[in-house]
């Protein structure tokens, strides 16, 4: 009974500090588990004669020494007795077979129960501590996701950005091509136009030419054409005596 008034009463100091830290450590939406790390399962105090905590004989200790919780024990349970308190009827002898009996069971089943449930309570915090995990890396995932996403979105901006640069191009290279065309268009007939000047300027030198000749050759007379003829014969002549 002492025993778990012992543990309450810890329990309910941890569960208050729990309760001050928590509040402390979850301002801002994070927790500082550096300084405030997370609270562990705690272990029950030491007993002595299964039932007596081991606070009682460290206080007696600083007062009595060693035997001073027994001797204390002894006493009372001695005065008790002789000044018939504590009455020792037929229900006292059942209690001490009862407590051999519960002696003797948690001697022999205590530490396979204990065991037993220490199994079980590790395997709860076990999966406790299993579905933490796996949120924290399904998070942790779910964040990768979401940066993959975001270097994927920024991909697709390059890649519309290099489409749109492609598209330019082309319009460019079209642009290019048609203004290519009317160049070689224009330049088409601008030849044409200078073919067909250059040949009607060689028509007409050529109509000139044979018009002149036509007429000189008319306008010359037969004595005309022999004075000439007589003339170049002559010439002839004087340049071969000068040679």
């Amino acid at each position: 009974m002492l025993s778990r008034v012992a543990l309450r009463s810890a329990a309910a100091r941890q569960s208050t500090a729990l309760v001050v830290r928590g509040s402390a450590t979850e301002v801002g939406g994070a927790r500082d588990e550096q300084n405030f790390p997370r609270p562990v399962r705690g272990e029950p105090g030491k007993v002595r004669l299964g039932f007596l905590p081991e606070e009682w004989f460290q206080f007696f200790h600083s007062k009595t020494g060693v035997t001073g919780p027994y001797t204390f024990g002894v006493g009372l349970a001695t005065y008790l007795c002789s000044k018939e308190i504590f009455v020792m009827e037929h229900e006292y002898y059942t209690g001490l077979s009862l407590a051999l009996m519960v002696y003797i069971a948690a001697k022999k089943l205590g530490p396979p129960l204990a065991a037993y449930l220490d199994k079980e309570v590790d395997a709860i915090e076990t999966e406790w501590n299993e579905s933490r995990t796996d949120s924290i890396k399904s998070l942790e995932n779910a964040v990768e996701a979401e940066k993959t996403a975001q270097w994927r979105a920024q991909g697709q901006e390059l890649l519309i950005q290099a489409k749109k640069e492609n598209v330019l191009l082309q319009l460019e290279a079209a642009y290019r091509e048609r203004l290519m065309n009317a160049y070689t268009e224009v330049k088409r007939r601008l030849d044409y136009q200078l073919e067909k000047s250059n040949v009607e300027r060689r028509l007409s030198q050529k109509h000139m030419v044979d018009w002149i000749v036509t007429n000189v050759t008319k306008a010359i007379t037969p004595d005309q054409e022999k004075q000439a003829l007589d003339r170049c014969i002559a010439d002839l002549a004087a340049i071969a005596g000068r040679k």
